[in-house]
């Protein structure tokens, strides 16, 4: 395959992800519960844990699969014509989630597809960044917390299984993960960030 081949393929990669990634699944179940708008309530965010504040649990569970599986099916699809264009479709697929096109650019904050790129990279990392995750979860309590730091954890633990390529590319995925966190660090800076089950 000539470079200018390459290319094109690795282009088409990356937009396949972006399409998948941008399904704004939190949205959809919404309103086909007759709920609404979600990005009217709460955080105005599309993701799991702002559909869980319609108080349907059953539908933030649906919005927290459904973003995460769209990610590992944009891997796993790519990876059939190789490993690169595996990584460039799970870049693709978080950019999606975070900015899609079809919701001006306006997503969610991209744990649950990050988890969901990593199955289909490195389906250890994907569990060591879930064991991370509860284990600052439990001893904290904050959500967020835990997302940053397992996110953080994640470049370093695929450097360590063997694989420096795909933690090259995390590393961008969890810089916008953080960037699109940053009202969460400010509030826990000021310690005014919620906690796991708390109220009001």
């Amino acid at each position: 395959m000539s470079d200018e081949a390459n290319l094109l393929h690795l282009l088409a990669a990356l937009i396949f992800g972006y399409l998948l990634g941008s399904i704004p699944f939190g949205l959809i179940f919404t309103r086909m519960a007759g709920l609404g708008d979600v990005r009217k309530i709460g955080s105005g965010n599309i993701g799991a844990t702002n559909v869980l504040r319609t108080g349907r649990k059953g539908l933030a569970a649906a919005t927290l699969l459904g973003d995460a599986l769209k990610g590992t099916a944009a891997v796993l699809i790519a990876a059939q014509w190789g490993p690169q264009f595996a990584t460039v479709a799970a870049l693709g697929a978080f950019m999606g989630h975070l900015f899609p096109v079809w919701l001006k650019f306006r997503g969610g904050k991209g744990v649950a597809t990050f988890i969901g790129v990593l199955i289909g990279l490195k389906p250890l990392a994907a569990l060591i960044f879930v064991l991370i995750w509860i284990g600052i979860a439990f001893a904290t309590r904050y959500s967020s917390l835990s997302a940053l730091v397992a996110s953080a954890a994640t470049p370093v633990v695929l450097w360590l299984l063997g694989e420096p390529g795909m933690a090259g590319t995390t590393i961008i995925l969890v810089a916008l993960l953080w960037w699109k966190h940053s009202q969460n660090i400010s509030r826990l800076l000021a310690g005014t960030e919620g906690k796991i089950g708390q109220k009001g």
